[in-house]
This record gives C-alpha cells, sequence and structure tokens, in this order.
C-alpha cells in the first residue's frame, strides 16, 4: 500500500502526518491495495484482523482498538424486497468513524505525536476523542454550536476539549486551520485530508462479502465526504483483483437534495458543484458542500461503478421512522438510504446492502 500526493505524485513523508503535500499542498490519497483471504488474522482485535490491508502504515505497535468492525447484517422487508442492512450504529461509539479512528489513532500513536485536533459535525469527533483516550493521546474537537447535544457530551465525557464554532460546517473547518498554524507539534486527524482512514472504511466491504458468501449487486450508503463510500469501493474492487468477486457492486451515495454537491457533480457538472453554498439539512453528518474527495468519487461513477440520489428533507424523517419500525433506530443521516431505496431498488439487482451509519441515539431533536 502506497500513499502518493495527487497533484504531484510525492510519496507520504515517513516522519509526521502532514493532511496536505508539503510540496505543493495537494491531497494525498492511497493507491490500490491487495486482498489476501489467507492473511486474515482472527486473533487480532476488530477490524484489525484485515491488518494485511493496512501495510503501508507501517505500523509495527499494537493497535489503538475498542473491538470496531464485525457489525451485523440484518434482512428486512423494504418497497417488497428484503433488504440487508449494515449496522454501522453498532460500532463502539455508534458510528462508521470507528473504522477510520482506529488507524488514525494508531497511525499518529506511532508517528509520536500526543496531541491532536479534529474538526467534525459530531460523530468523527465523538470517534476520534474515543480512540484517542483509549491510545493516550489528547484530543481538542472542533464543532458547530449546532451539533446535535448527545454527540457534543460524548466528546466531552471522553476527556477531550470541545471547541464550538458559529456559523457554517466550513467555518469550523476554517477555525481549526487556524489554530493548527499557530501551534507546534500537534497532528490534524483529518477523517476527510488523511488517506490512512480509507482501507479501515474498506473492511466493510470484506465484511459484507463474508456475511453474504457474495458480492451485493448494489450498495447504498449516506455520502457527505463520501470515505465510507470510496473506502468500500475500494475495498471490493481489491476484492474483484483478488479473485473473490466477479464484479464490484453499484456504489450508490445518498445526499440530501439541500446539500447535495456529489450528485450536483455528476449530473451538471465541475461549474455547478463549484457554486454549491451550504444549506440547512437535519442530515447533519453529511452537511459538506465541498467533499475533498470528490474527483475520485465521480471517477468511480463514470467508471460505471456509481451513482449519487437526492433526498428531499421531508423524506429524511419518515425514512428514520419507517427503519424504528424494523428495530433499526438510527440518526436521520442514515435514514436517507430509505429513500435512496425507495427511488432506485426497482432497478437494483439483488442482495442490496444499505448501510445505516450512525446511533439514533445521538440526536436529540
Amino acid at each position: 500500500m502506497t500513499f502518493l500526493c495527487l497533484d504531484c505524485g510525492l510519496p507520504y513523508p515517513p516522519e509526521g502526518a502532514p493532511h496536505q503535500c508539503p510540496n505543493c499542498g495537494g491531497l494525498f490519497d492511497v493507491q490500490p491495495w491487495d486482498f489476501d483471504l489467507a492473511q486474515v488474522d482472527d486473533s487480532q482485535p476488530g477490524l484489525w484482523r484485515y491488518r494485511h490491508t493496512f501495510s503501508g502504515l507501517h505500523v509495527n505497535l499494537p493497535p489503538v482498538s475498542l473491538g470496531e468492525g464485525s457489525t451485523p447484517l440484518i434482512f428486512a422487508e423494504a418497497f417488497g424486497r428484503q433488504v440487508a442492512f449494515k449496522c454501522e450504529f453498532l460500532n463502539p461509539t455508534g458510528s462508521f468513524k470507528d473504522r477510520g479512528s482506529t488507524l488514525i489513532a494508531t497511525f499518529l500513536k506511532s508517528r509520536g505525536f500526543t496531541t491532536a485536533l479534529e474538526d467534525s459535525s459530531g460523530n468523527a469527533g465523538a470517534s476520534f476523542a474515543a480512540y484517542a483516550a483509549r491510545g493516550g493521546l489528547k484530543a481538542e474537537i472542533y464543532i458547530p454550536v449546532a451539533a446535535s447535544g448527545p454527540k457534543r457530551t460524548q466528546i466531552e465525557i471522553y476527556g477531550a476539549r470541545v471547541h464550538p464554532v458559529s456559523g457554517s460546517r466550513a467555518a469550523v473547518t476554517e477555525a481549526l486551520e487556524c489554530a493548527l498554524a499557530a501551534r507546534v507539534g500537534v497532528a490534524y486527524a483529518s477523517h476527510a485530508a488523511l488517506p490512512v482512514n480509507l482501507p479501515g472504511y474498506a473492511t466493510t466491504a470484506y465484511e459484507i462479502f463474508e456475511q453474504l458468501g457474495t458480492a451485493p449487486g448494489a450498495v447504498i450508503v449516506p455520502a457527505g465526504q463520501g470515505g465510507l463510500l470510496l473506502g468500500m469501493y475500494r475495498g471490493f474492487d481489491a476484492l474483484r483483483r483478488a479473485g473473490l468477486i466477479a464484479s464490484i457492486p453499484r456504489m450508490v451515495g445518498a445526499q440530501p437534495r439541500s446539500c447535495s454537491p456529489l450528485w450536483i457533480l455528476s449530473t451538471q457538472g465541475w461549474q455547478a458543484f463549484q457554486q454549491m453554498v451550504e444549506s440547512p439539512t437535519l442530515a447533519e453528518g453529511v452537511r459538506v458542500t465541498k467533499p475533498l474527495r470528490a474527483a475520485a468519487l465521480r471517477k468511480m461513477a463514470e467508471a460505471g461503478h456509481g451513482e449519487f440520489v437526492p433526498v428531499e428533507e421531508e423524506a429524511i424523517l419518515w425514512g428514520r421512522d419507517e427503519l424504528a419500525q424494523r428495530g433499526l433506530y438510527v440518526e436521520p443521516t442514515s435514514a436517507l438510504v430509505w429513500s435512496a431505496l425507495k427511488q432506485l431498488l426497482p432497478r437494483l439487482a439483488d442482495p442490496v446492502v444499505a448501510v445505516l451509519t450512525g446511533s439514533g441515539l445521538k440526536y436529540s431533536r
């Protein structure tokens, strides 16, 4: 596994943990990696059983783990079909972000950092705060003032310092970057910019393959930055290259129509994407107007492997309630998949998997 700058090709430095290329300011990304079923190690904790796919991290110390991964796949009726729901809200901190946080915390600790900053709408901050506590790191989390109360409480309980920021979600990132520029020896544990979490997200694909015994026909995922969707896509591609599945499933990213940059990009192009403005949405976990890995996600769609679908605001809580009637209590962001199923299910091949990313216990309104 190799990490390279997308703009100038610089390999990721052997020291430090830059969130952007020190040479040109570009974004680092991970190159395709291999999956070997014979190397899956069940003696390792959580998703670290797939440690051989993390080889490019060069992490030799014990992982910072809370037993993340191995989430259940539950079938339930949806619009006259049986759909498999991947219950990522049952990860240790209540969201899929744990799959990235375990790698980020382990990576930062291996690089000698003791303090790290993160910005988040809530789930990523809560997740990193937990793994920082587990790994003995000091965490400072920048969140919107309007972030859901339970998420803020969760961050604080883990012992992280919370920095509430007024204004847009983009303003939260700007506040963190200003603080980071004034400090030395502090890492930016960005779940959006760092490439190390993508192999962690890919483990969701490996588990789905193991649970189904085959590749899904389609996978539907709520998409903000789109890291989970991209990581899973690359995980399925690794399985395909290993000869374990014949083809990559249809990858679908669900976004609220009021904040749907990836859908805009794929249907209207870069100019419309650049003109996107941030609008309120109940799906606060995907309130992102400029996803950093938009180009890679558009490439996935253009290659015929995926698409993006907008969800009307009034359909979000309806989806949450429909899922709850099936025993699946999720936050509004996760509920985007229900409307996406209604729109797309007639043309998706079985088995269809919908990923439920965050717990309903995190939402207080």
